[in-house]
């Protein structure tokens, strides 16, 4: 993909993404990703919350009051309080969010740095980024060194380790507060095995399919920032910039739209 404001490309580029999270494999690590952010969730509290990816939203667990999500097209919109915009030019004022999401985003799009740059910009000081990536050394990551399996998802992509992601983290003035691993499974079956989830999880081993990164801004740089500007009420209209905040397509086709 050569430009992530291609409107076409970055479509079809999540088309592809929610058809394997519509999968078996991609329903069965979601469901392993949903039990580690549960605990996470519990202790957040807050108004506004995003997530940025191409899975069905996993925070809308999370006790925050007006969680949005995102996609790339009015076409593509879920739910109303959707977020239509590039991942990568966010119409969202500074440390607005309690909650920020990137699910399996960083790995596919052409400005990874500059997505999340944007991602940690729009979390508030006090709130919480939480990054889920794909593990290089789970039996997924090994699996890509299958012929033809780089030019298909989830396997696509340039996959990055925690501490690769820590250094870009740093750059924007966060820092890595814990790493999760989820989705343990053997070679060749599903991340279904309860003995293998609650093994790996209890003893946090590196090899599951996926981690969960969690950041905050520095401390010290968050006490010597000015007070920002603060979200009172959900977003509408206005407040969304040049993004849409759309309809689903089924509710526009009832309407006549």
């Amino acid at each position: 993909m050569s430009n992530s404001r291609d409107p076409h490309v970055l479509a079809q580029l999540v088309r592809e993404g929610r058809r394997y999270w519509a999968s078996p494999a991609g329903q069965a690590l979601w469901r392993s990703e949903r039990a580690c952010l549960g605990p996470v969730c519990e202790r957040l509290i807050g108004q506004h919350s995003l997530e940025l990816g191409m899975a069905p939203m996993l925070s809308d667990i999370c006790p925050i009051r007006h969680a949005l999500g995102w996609a790339p097209s009015c076409e593509m919109a879920d739910h109303e309080s959707t977020l239509v915009c590039p991942p990568d030019a966010l119409p969202l004022p500074d440390d607005s969010l309690s909650l920020v999401v990137v699910h399996h985003l960083l790995e596919v799009v052409p400005d990874p740095h500059h997505m999340l740059q944007e991602a940690a910009r729009v979390t508030a000081d006090n709130g919480r980024l939480i990054i889920f990536g794909w593990c290089p050394l789970s039996a997924g990551g090994m699996s890509r060194a299958w012929p033809g399996r780089r030019r298909r998802m989830p396997w696509r992509g340039q996959w990055r380790t925690p501490g690769r992601l820590g250094d870009w983290l740093a750059f924007v003035d966060f820092e890595i507060e814990r790493v999760d691993y989820c989705g343990f499974h053997l070679p060749g079956s599903l991340p279904r095995n309860t003995m293998l989830e609650t093994l790996g999880r209890r003893h946090n081993l590196p090899l599951g399919d996926s981690y969960m990164i969690h950041a905050h801004r520095r401390t010290q740089l968050a006490q010597s920032q000015r007070s920002r500007f603060e979200l009172t009420r959900p977003l509408a209209g206005p407040a969304l910039g040049s993004a849409t905040r759309a309809r689903p397509q089924s509710e526009r086709n009832r309407k006549g739209d």
